[in-house]
């Protein structure tokens, strides 16, 4: 498995897979033919069906800038396609010869793949990625996950995890100061701000917790939607859960800045897990791969922010990626907008109650994470294309005045 750097990615969104990814490889392909007057950047699949809505053509155009670019989105069947958010990329001089090409994969979680250099773009530097190797490993040496992480990546890793949290952090703030519409055209509302100040004087505890972690999961979603920095955890889509449950933890419970860093060692641990042995795309494996690894980050670092054994740390995280299992990635218009801002909210309080589940029930538990990831990443495989992350499908097809 590769770093958490390149799970944690902080860049701008409203899409790890559709704008990170391609901006890094426009950029990428732009530095490798300085001398090109002109680039064609060809799309296809989901990058393609769903590339206006999540701005994928407008920020190449910022990378490219101000080298002439002309974008075409391709019409060609997903199963032709070695993964479904493909790009091709040419540079041309100014007499409109072909300098060069290069097909790249954006993969999710703002990771790229090049076509014929796959290994070259990053170390695996984790020598085990199943949960179940890395939970005997820790029991065998006495760590836990977050000892592992800091073991196999060393101090370095916890500066780059306080940055992460701090733009966490962050986005949380501004977007529960933002208010407006969000871009696009569906004229969606921003609910954070206007959520988090609902206050009641016979407000119950349960409904008080219910009520501000879902405005801090939509602040940085709504952050994400327009455009704002966050951090893939592990994608933009799903970027408002881990966040929100830590935000929380920290304002009510009082946990320090290094607890919250240790436990997103943690969460990431979990991440890289679902990313190494299945997919966090949700064009490849709809948004189960996306929300429902997010939930299990989220779940997997409050039962470490607690204290809880590697057990009950695994079984939370397998109870809320059990529970997204066949999750579709139905965008309306493309946008990262209506249901994900929402998923995101809901996902962020079932990952609370995972983290109850894990106090009680642990040790009764029949299902472990590696199977249910395992299980995941096969379902995701079996979706019909228009439920991954394509908007020819559900909520997408069916929202009245759909884009």
């Amino acid at each position: 498995m590769e770093s958490l750097r390149e799970l944690y990615r902080i860049g701008k969104g409203p899409s790890s897979s559709h704008t990170m990814g391609p901006d890094k490889a426009a950029r990428l392909f732009k530095n490798k033919y300085p001398l090109a007057m002109f680039f064609k950047v060809k799309l296809f699949g989901s990058l393609s069906k769903t590339g206006k809505g999540h701005m994928t053509d407008a920020v190449i155009l910022t990378a490219m800038a101000p080298i002439r670019t002309e974008i075409v989105f391709m019409d060609v069947p997903e199963a032709e396609l070695y993964h479904p958010n493909t790009m091709e990329l040419e540079a041309y001089d100014a007499n409109d010869m072909l300098l060069g090409k290069m097909k790249v994969y954006s993969v999710g979680g703002g990771r790229i793949e090049v076509d014929g250099e796959k290994t070259a773009l990053c170390e695996d530097i984790y020598p085990l990625e199943h949960f179940s190797e890395i939970k005997e490993f820790c029991l065998d040496n006495d760590m836990s996950l977050s000892d592992y992480v800091k073991y196999i990546e060393g101090d370095s890793i916890f500066d780059y995890l306080r940055e992460v949290w701090d733009t966490m952090k962050s986005a949380v703030k501004k977007g529960l100061r933002a208010d407006g519409v969000l871009p696009g055209g569906l004229e969606v509302q921003r609910k954070a701000k206007f959520l988090h100040a609902q206050r009641h004087i016979d407000e119950s505890p349960q409904t008080k917790e219910n009520r501000l972690v879902c405005s801090y999961a939509f602040a940085v979603s709504e952050e994400n939607a327009g455009g704002g920095t966050i951090v893939t955890a592990p994608t933009c889509g799903a970027c408002g859960v881990l966040p929100s449950v830590l935000y929380y933890m920290q304002e009510t419970k009082g946990f320090t800045d290094y607890e919250i860093v240790k436990a997103l060692a943690a969460a990431g641990l979990v991440g890289n897990i679902v990313k190494s042995t299945a997919s966090i795309s949700g064009a490849e494996c709809g948004c189960q791969a996306e929300i429902g690894t997010a939930c299990s980050m989220a779940a997997a670092g409050l039962s470490h922010l607690y204290g809880m054994d590697l057990d009950q740390i695994e079984y939370a995280a397998e109870v809320a990626m059990e529970h997204h299992l066949g999750l579709t990635c139905d965008p309306i218009g493309g946008l990262v907008q209506i249901p994900c801002i929402e998923r995101n909210a809901v996902a962020a309080m079932r990952a609370i109650n995972a983290l109850s589940l894990a106090n009680f029930l642990t040790y009764s538990r029949k299902i472990s994470f590696d199977v249910v990831i395992k299980t995941m990443y096969e379902t995701g495989r079996d979706l019909f294309s228009k439920y991954r992350e394509t908007s020819e499908g559900g909520l997408a097809k069916h929202y009245p005045g759909s884009l």
